[in-house]
């Protein structure tokens, strides 16, 4: 069987934690931004975790599993 490739975008995109949890970044922080308030875009400058219910469709992207 041929390797899984994995998905260009999800690998620019997420990246895996020392415990196995995947991290990625906020969305809406990329432009349009006069609009939206200083703790609105602070608060979009920290990276999350992936939801529990995603994480199994993002780690197949990814080539995992």
């Amino acid at each position: 069987m041929p390797k899984i490739k994995t998905n260009s975008g999800a690998k620019k995109r997420f990246t895996l934690t020392g415990s196995g949890k995947i991290k990625r970044k906020h969305a809406f922080k990329s432009h349009i931004l006069t609009k939206k308030t200083k703790k609105q875009k602070r608060n979009l400058t920290h990276f999350s975790l992936v939801a529990t219910v995603d994480e199994k469709n993002v780690k197949a992207l990814l080539g995992m599993k």
